[in-house]
């Protein structure tokens, strides 16, 4: 289905009746890879998830967007269902819209649960390798990036991108490239304590993009919070071990 917000045409589904689930997913993805949890939900739920902006067979917003411009897009799109009461299930880059929104005070409805599936949101602390590396890796493109050097070696820069990006960094476009580097540099665990509604974290311990010590934290700071462990998985859980993380959610939801 489409529908327009915010002038952006979104490609979204509802399925389902009973209350509101709305499912919002990670970088890089779309709501055609949580099927397995939109059809787990939708057996006693309504569950609508959107492609965010950018990603599926959303357009991509006109500039690049930092987390904030994403949580108010997300919720000009709550608000077209008029829901009053609603869960939340959210996977990676989700986590970090779903802490955006949860801090605000004006929100036109109730949020009563949340599923964090290998969110993020906690900023890594940097090693000194890895400061000396981004410090080395800055000069040497400020130095390519001079008139002679660009002249002589007109692809060096953009070499130096693409071996240090990540995959996420290189398969975007370029201005969704922009948009990652915003999302990731924000550090949004001063909000995290401010969930208050009963919480379920279901984590990869083998999560190398948001590791299972950022789940241990989040347990730490939400009030009301529980954390599954799939062992042996990675950043996708819900993928790689459906039967145990559709079990928690049926659970959960119970």
């Amino acid at each position: 289905m489409i529908k327009k917000v915010d002038g952006i045409s979104v490609n979204y589904t509802d399925e389902g009746e009973g209350e509101v689930v709305f499912l919002l997913h990670g970088w890089g993805a779309n709501i055609t890879l949580y099927r397995g949890i939109i059809d787990t939900l939708k057996q006693n739920r309504r569950v609508i998830a959107l492609d965010m902006p950018g990603f599926g067979k959303t357009q991509e917003p006109p500039v690049s967007w930092c987390v904030d411009d994403y949580t108010e897009f997300v919720l000009h799109f709550m608000e077209s269902f008029a829901v009053k009461r609603l869960s939340v299930v959210v996977h990676s880059f989700g986590g970090r819209v779903f802490f955006k929104l949860n801090a605000r005070d004006d929100l036109p409805f109730v949020i009563e649960r949340a599923v964090l599936i290998d969110s993020a949101g906690i900023l890594p602390k940097k090693t000194l390798r890895q400061k000396l590396s981004l410090r080395f890796y800055k000069a040497g493109r400020a130095f390519m990036s001079t008139p002679v050097m660009h002249f002589l070696y007109p692809d060096a820069v953009e070499e130096m991108r693409r071996k240090r990006g990540s995959a996420d960094y290189n398969n975007a476009t370029p201005l969704m490239r922009a948009t990652l580097v915003k999302v990731v540099n924000e550090d949004l665990e001063p909000l995290i304590h401010l969930v208050q509604c009963p919480t379920l974290l279901i984590w990869g311990d083998l999560d190398t993009a948001t590791p299972i010590g950022d789940a241990r934290r989040m347990e730490e700071l939400i009030a009301d919070a529980g954390l599954v462990v799939c062992e042996g998985a990675g950043h996708f859980s819900f993928a790689e071990q459906p039967a145990k993380v559709n079990g928690a959610l049926r659970a959960f939801f119970r």
